[in-house]
């Protein structure tokens, strides 16, 4: 697993899609900053740019990226049509998915915390003296469940792209979608609550819920878990009936 893990990493490292997501991610924090400034009334008050971009990362672009990003691992082999010289080393096809996961949910940890480090180090800057060792904690406690609870919630959407036959951008589109959905779900408590967007919120400590809503919302993100497993599962099962076909011819 440590060497497909490693060969995962190094496919990325030649490939710009880290670079788009991170600039995507810089460009979200700039444009927090500057529409926060004039948008928000108390923005001097602590802890206001971090809150703000946590929401505003969530609801617009970070579950768009993070998806793009593991759409593009799942479907890279069959897009470039290199699985086949991966069929013959032979590579255990599962593992391999596995290990595309992994990365990518390392990944949606790391975009949030990049964001949290930028968001940090500019209200360091305005609010240093306000600042507080149990506030700092605090937004990075909820900016790491954020990144789990994002991967968690687009992970059927990477998990489906394979059957969809089109393009990895299409994810980045259905959780564009999915994502701002969120907006309008946020207005009820029921739908906020079961919604997996606005569940992430409620888990990560964003929302004040109470605990019986706060387990509905964990188990809302673990169903989108449990969802793409079994999708991924009927796709390995999938590609080896392909392979065992190809094999006869």
């Amino acid at each position: 697993m440590g060497l497909l893990l490693w060969a995962e990493l190094q496919k990325l490292r030649r490939s710009n899609i880290i670079l788009v997501n991170i600039f995507a991610t810089i460009l979200v924090a700039m444009f927090v900053f500057f529409s926060g400034k004039t948008t928000v009334y108390d923005s001097h008050a602590v802890g206001w740019y971090m809150t703000i971009a946590l929401v505003w990362s969530t609801i617009f672009v970070l579950p768009a990226v993070i998806a793009l990003l593991g759409s593009y691992m799942i479907c890279r082999e069959e897009q470039d049509d290199t699985i086949k010289s991966l069929r013959l080393i032979p590579i255990n096809e599962a593992k391999l998915t596995v290990a595309k996961m992994i990365v990518t949910f390392i990944f949606s940890i790391l975009v949030y915390l990049l964001l949290f480090t930028i968001t940090f180090l500019t209200e360091a800057v305005l609010h240093f003296s306000d600042l507080s060792l149990e506030v700092i904690l605090s937004f990075l406690k909820m900016y790491f469940l954020q990144g789990i609870g994002v991967f968690l919630v687009v992970s059927p959407i990477i998990a489906i792209a394979p059957y969809l036959k089109k393009s990895y951008w299409l994810s980045l589109v259905l959780a564009e979608i999915y994502s701002f959905a969120g907006l309008f779900m946020s207005m009820s408590n029921i739908s906020k609550t079961f919604y997996p967007i606005t569940a992430v919120f409620g888990v990560s400590g964003y929302y004040d819920t109470t605990t019986r809503d706060w387990i509905y919302s964990a188990i809302v993100l673990l169903l989108c878990g449990c969802l793409s497993i079994f999708l991924l599962n009927g796709l390995n099962h999938r590609q080896k009936r392909k392979k065992s076909n190809e094999e006869i011819v």
